[in-house]
C-alpha cells in the first residue's frame, strides 16, 4: 500500500485531494509555489474537516489526525519518496507537462505520475517522462471531499499494473472510479463543456437571461445547479481552456467558445472565485446567487 503522497498544487481542487487522502490515512505533501497558496489550502482543508465534525461525518480527534498527516511543500524535491503524486496545476498543457518533466526526474522507479487535468492528453503528458508506462490520469470532481466519482484515465502507455493500482487508490478514498480512455475532455468535459457553451450561446443571442436557462434545467431537468451558475463555480476561465483543448483535439469547430463567454473572462468576470461571472457574489458564496447587471 502507498503510504507517502504528492499533491501538486494547493487551490480548490489540489486542497479538496489532499484532504481526502490525509482523511483515509496517507501521509500527504501539498506542494505549491506560493507560500500564501500553501497557507490558504491548509487553512480550507482544515475548515472542511471542522464541517465533516459538525455534521458527524468524522470525529474530532480523527480530524486532527488527519491534518496532522500533511504537510506542506515549497519544493518539488519535497516529494520524492512519494509512491504516487497527483498534479492539480493549472489547465495549461505547458505548465503540467513542466511539473511533470521536473517530478520524473526526482521520483522513485516504482512511482506513479498522475494528473487531476480535465482535459489534456495524458498520453503527452506520459511522453515528456521517462516513467509513461506508469503516468495515469484522476479527474477528482469538485468539491473533492463530497463528490464521490474520479475519472480514472488510461493514457496509451499506462500500464495494467498502473491502472488496477490507482483503480484501488481512488477506491480505498470511498471514490467511485470510472475507466476512461485518454481522449480530449475525456467523457465529463467532452459532454458538459459544450451543454454550457450553449448556453452562453442562448445569453449571448438573447434567446433567455441567465436566470432563465439556469431555471429551466433545474426545474425542467432536475440538474442541480443550472449549466451556468456551474460554469461560474468551475471558472469561466477554466471552462475556455477546456473548449480550447477540445478545438484542438478534436479538431470540430462546434467546440469553439462562445464569444460572450471570451469577454467575460477578458474582463476578468471568472466567476464565484472573481466574484463576479453570469452572477454577482458579495461575501460568502451563495446557494442562489443574485444576478449580475451588465
Amino acid at each position: 500500500m502507498l503510504q507517502e503522497i504528492g499533491v501538486v498544487g494547493a487551490g480548490t481542487m489540489g486542497n479538496g485531494i489532499a484532504h481526502v487522502f490525509a482523511r483515509a490515512g496517507y501521509r500527504v505533501w501539498l506542494a505549491d509555489v506560493s507560500a500564501e497558496a500553501r497557507e490558504r489550502g491548509l487553512a480550507t482543508i482544515r475548515r472542511n474537516l471542522g464541517r465533516e465534525v459538525d455534521k458527524q461525518k468524522l470525529t474530532a480527534q480523527e480530524a486532527e489526525a488527519a491534518l496532522g498527516r500533511i504537510r506542506l511543500a515549497a519544493e518539488l524535491e519535497e516529494l520524492a519518496g512519494a509512491g504516487l503524486v497527483v498534479e492539480a496545476a493549472t489547465e495549461r498543457f505547458a505548465v503540467k507537462a513542466e511539473l511533470f518533466g521536473r517530478l520524473d526526474g526526482l521520483l522513485g522507479d516504482g512511482a506513479v505520475l498522475a494528473s487531476n487535468t480535465s482535459s489534456i492528453s495524458i498520453t503527452k503528458l506520459a511522453a515528456v517522462t521517462g516513467r509513461p508506462r506508469q503516468v495515469i490520469g484522476m479527474h477528482f470532481f469538485n468539491p473533492v471531499p463530497v463528490m464521490r466519482l474520479v475519472e480514472v484515465i488510461r493514457g496509451l502507455q499506462t500500464s495494467d499494473e498502473t491502472f488496477s493500482r490507482v483503480r484501488a487508490v481512488a477506491e480505498g478514498l470511498g471514490k467511485i472510479a470510472v475507466e476512461v480512455n485518454d481522449a480530449a475532455g475525456f467523457v465529463s468535459n467532452r459532454v458538459l463543456m459544450p451543454l454550457i457553451n450553449e448556453a452562453c450561446f442562448a445569453v449571448m443571442e438573447g434567446v433567455a437571461t441567465a436566470e432563465a436557462v439556469d431555471t429551466i434545467f433545474r426545474e425542467g431537468m432536475a440538474h442541480p445547479m443550472g449549466p451556468l451558475t456551474l460554469a461560474d463555480f468551475i471558472g469561466l476561465d477554466v471552462c475556455v481552456d477546456i473548449m480550447r483543448v477540445l478545438v484542438e483535439g478534436l479538431g470540430d469547430p462546434k467546440y469553439r467558445p462562445c464569444p460572450l463567454l471570451l469577454r467575460m473572462v477578458d474582463a476578468g468576470w471568472l466567476g464565484r472565485k472573481s466574484g463576479r461571472g453570469f452572477y454577482r457574489y458579495e461575501h460568502a458564496l451563495p446557494d442562489r446567487p443574485a444576478a449580475a447587471s451588465s
